[in-house]
C-alpha cells in the first residue's frame, strides 16, 4: 500500500500514538452491549506472496495452490483482486470451495471501475455493481463484508454523489468505506456529517492506520464492528509497538461492545506480513483471552528436507 507511505528517515518523527476514541464510537459500542463470543479475524491483502515459500508455504508451492495454504493460516483476506475486475461465477466458486468446512471469510474490494472510474451515480456504476454483488454472492457463507475504498481525489464536494450510492446498497450487503480525501477528516461538520450518515446507513468506516496520513486513523465506529488496515514500514521496531497499542485499545472495546473485528496485516511486498500478524494474533490471545488461530511457520530442519524432494 503507497497511501501515507513515507521516507525512512522521517518514520521515527511520528507519533503513532492512537487518538482517543471519540464519542460516536463510545455510543455505538455502549448501545452495543459486550459480546459473548465476538468474531475476530485476522488476515492479509494477497495470499499469492512467493516470499512464504518455505517460510510459511510448502516448498515448491504452485501458484494454484497458495489460497489451499493461505487458508490452513488466516480466517479473512482483504481480497484486493476484486478491485482490479469483476471475477466469474467459476472463479469465485473455485475459491470458495479451498475454504470449505472451514471458517473463513473473504472481504471483496469494491472494482474501481466503480470507486475510482465512474460517477457513483451513474448508471454505469449501478450496473457495474449489481455485476460485481452478483459474481461475490458465489462466495456464500465465505462472504465477508465488503470494503469501498475511495481515491484521494474524491472529496466531501462530492458527499451527495456519495450517500446516494450508499442509499442503494443492498441492506442485507455488509459494507465498509474508506475516504482519503484530507478535508473529510479537517472540516468538524464535513467529518460529523460523513460519520453520522453511515451510522444511520448501519455501514462501516475503514480505519487506515499508516505512517503519512494520520488524519485517517479517525477512531470513528459507527457500528459495532472494526475494519482496521495496519500498514506496517520496513523493518521498523515501531510495528510491534504500534501492534501493542492496537491490542490494547482493541480490548477496551471488546469489553465495551465491539461485536466482531478484521484486521489486515499490510507489509511492503508482503514479506513479513505474517509474522506482524503472528505477533498480533499471541498478543491479543494473551491480552484478551482470544483463541485466535496463530501462523505456522516451517522450520529450518523442515524447508531443507522439503528442499530434497
Amino acid at each position: 500500500m503507497h497511501f501515507g507511505r513515507v521516507l525512512p528517515h522521517e518514520i521515527d518523527r511520528i507519533n503513532f500514538t492512537l487518538p482517543p476514541d471519540p464519542p460516536l464510537t463510545l455510543h455505538t459500542l455502549q448501545t452495543a452491549g459486550k459480546a459473548q463470543q465476538p468474531g475476530i479475524y485476522l488476515g492479509c491483502p494477497v495470499w499469492g506472496s512467493k516470499p512464504w515459500i518455505g517460510k510459511m508455504y510448502p516448498a515448491k508451492t504452485k501458484d494454484a495452490e497458495y489460497l489451499d495454504h493461505y487458508v490452513q493460516h488466516f480466517n479473512t483476506i482483504e481480497l484486493n483482486a476484486t478491485h482490479y475486475k469483476i471475477y466469474d461465477a467459476a472463479t469465485i466458486d473455485k475459491w470458495a470451495a479451498k475454504a470449505r468446512d472451514r471458517v473463513f471469510l473473504f472481504c471483496p474490494k469494491v472494482p474501481q471501475a466503480i470507486s475510482h472510474y465512474s460517477n457513483l451515480a451513474s448508471r454505469q456504476a449501478s450496473d457495474l455493481t449489481d455485476e460485481f454483488l452478483q459474481s461475490i454472492l458465489h462466495f456464500k457463507q465465505h462472504l465477508g463484508p465488503v470494503f469501498l475504498q475511495l481515491s484521494e481525489n474524491f472529496s466531501p464536494m462530492q458527499m451527495g454523489t456519495l450517500l446516494t450510492y450508499l442509499e442503494a446498497w443492498p441492506r442485507d450487503m455488509p459494507l465498509f468505506v474508506e475516504v482519503r480525501h484530507a478535508q473529510w477528516f479537517a472540516e468538524k461538520r464535513t467529518r460529523e456529517a460523513y460519520f453520522q450518515a453511515l451510522k444511520r446507513l448501519n455501514l462501516g468506516a475503514v480505519l487506515t492506520d499508516t505512517s503519512g496520513r494520520r488524519d485517517a486513523l479517525h477512531m470513528e465506529l459507527t457500528i459495532p464492528q472494526a475494519f482496521i488496515r495496519f500498514v506496517c514500514n520496513r523493518d521498523h521496531p515501531s510495528n510491534y509497538t504500534r501492534i501493542d497499542a492496537w491490542v490494547e485499545r482493541i480490548h477496551q472495546w471488546l469489553d465495551t461492545g465491539l461485536q466482531t473485528l478484521y484486521f489486515f496485516v499490510h507489509y511492503p511486498d508482503d514479506v513479513q506480513s505474517p509474522e506482524l500478524a503472528d505477533y498480533f494474533a499471541q498478543q491479543l490471545n494473551e491480552r484478551c483471552h482470544t483463541h485466535l488461530t496463530r501462523p505456522l511457520f516451517i522450520s529450518g530442519e523442515q524447508a531443507i528436507q522439503q528442499s530434497l524432494f
